[in-house]
């Protein structure tokens, strides 16, 4: 039973190795690849289960059933070959006459073992078992072996040729199945001699363990690589797409979001106030008074400064809200959760510091006018313009309060 034992041995190995590749859907290759590689690979697991049966029918004595399991023996074999020939075609990727001939030799030599099978039937043109149990062969058989070890050393000299042609990890793997092919031819020349040990499935065991090492898990390793290295490229394209859109969304003087970031705002509370679904929110609006004058006085050097002082301090304000600049002198902040929970004393206490800059004559005066979302607002904008009016009608008022302190200012002096 040591025959059956050692095919035994090959299929544990193999469905230990491959178990991925078998039954877990394995993608680390080409699907015309895998599956072509998977195909093979059940060749040898019908192979090696035929083979085991062999060495329990010789072991038994068994003559009917020795014959035709050796029958189903020399289809295996040829099924075999036909599968590791389209393989090899497949995985080298060629077309070319001679990628064609090795594929047609491959299905040719299957048929012509199906038919020597059938004539062995009725004439022993391949193998023949006695009385006893005892298998003896016949000179079709040799001349099958023989055309069998041309076609894996066929193999080897194509893929030879073609991994001359490649660098870098393929010529590895190719020089791999080129060892495959070679393998093979080395241990059914030897089997030419010894018709009655296990070396076609010690060929397979050897042949299948190197294509594992070298090919499956090194083009999984290159597939991996290839994967890292698309998901970084993803990464550093979503990076820079980040940094490109907060670029187009930022204002350039200030850091604050810009015109196109709160007419992109602007769209999404309409949708949502279209679907009520809108959660409460106020807008307040802000105006730089005397901006103008400034930039014609000193430049707009100093204009820029002005704008970017006042940007921080109605940040600092309203530090719960999102800010944008929509003008050269507008602002717009918009007040959700806390700060919209305490708008009506943000909104004095932004007025008290104010009303104290205008008294004491800073320069920096903002107007600010703030309005709430009304259930009967149909759209933001109804929203914006209430706020845009109670800024204007803060704007004169900061004005006429500036002037009178300007008249009292003469008055005295």
């Amino acid at each position: 039973m040591y025959y059956t034992s050692i095919v035994l041995i090959a299929v544990a190995i193999l469905l230990i190795e491959n178990h991925d590749i078998l039954f877990d859907g394995d993608v680390s290759q080409d699907i015309p690849v895998r599956e072509r590689y998977k195909q093979f690979l059940y060749g040898v697991l019908v192979y090696y289960t035929v083979d085991a049966l062999w060495g329990i029918f010789d072991s038994l004595r068994l003559a009917s059933l020795l014959f035709v399991d050796t029958t189903i023996y020399f289809a295996a074999l040829a099924a075999g070959i036909m599968l590791w020939t389209r393989f090899v075609v497949t995985y080298l990727g060629e077309d070319t006459a001679f990628s064609r001939f090795l594929s047609h030799a491959g299905q040719i030599f299957f048929a012509a073992v199906l038919a020597a099978m059938i004539l062995n039937f009725f004439t022993p043109i391949l193998f023949r078992i006695d009385e006893n149990a005892a298998y003896h062969a016949s000179d079709a058989r040799y001349a099958f072996l023989a055309v069998q070890i041309i076609l894996f050393l066929l193999t080897s000299l194509y893929t030879q040729r073609t991994m001359e042609q490649v660098q870098g990890p393929k010529r590895k793997r190719y020089r791999t199945v080129c060892l495959f092919g070679l393998t093979m031819a080395i241990f059914l020349s030897f089997q030419w001699s010894y018709p009655l040990l296990p070396l076609y499935t010690l060929g397979y065991m050897l042949g299948t363990c190197l294509l594992r090492t070298f090919v499956i898990l090194d083009a999984k390793d290159e597939y991996k690589q290839n994967l890292s290295d698309a998901l970084q490229r993803e990464k550093t394209q979503h990076a820079e797409l980040k940094s490109a859109w907060q670029l187009a969304y930022t204002d350039s003087l200030t850091g604050l979001k810009n015109k196109l970031a709160y007419m992109e705002m602007e769209e999404q509370k309409d949708a949502l106030i279209a679907s009520r679904t809108i959660a409460p929110f106020a807008i307040a609006v802000f105006d730089l008074n005397g901006l103008k004058a400034i930039n014609d006085c000193f430049g707009h050097k100093t204009g820029d400064q002005y704008i970017i002082r006042a940007s921080r301090l109605i940040c600092d304000h309203f530090k719960h809200s999102p800010v944008y600049r929509i003008g050269g002198d507008e602002f717009v902040a918009l007040l959700e959760g806390p700060d919209f929970e305490n708008r009506n004393a943000l909104h004095h206490s932004f007025d008290k510091v104010m009303d104290d800059a205008n008294r004491q004559g800073n320069t920096m005066i903002i107007s600010m006018g703030l309005s709430e979302y009304d259930e009967d607002d149909h759209n933001f904008h109804h929203v914006f313009s209430r706020a845009d009016q109670e800024m204007y009608l803060r704007k004169r008022q900061l004005k006429r309060d500036a002037e009178k302190r300007s008249e009292q200012q003469a008055k005295t002096a």
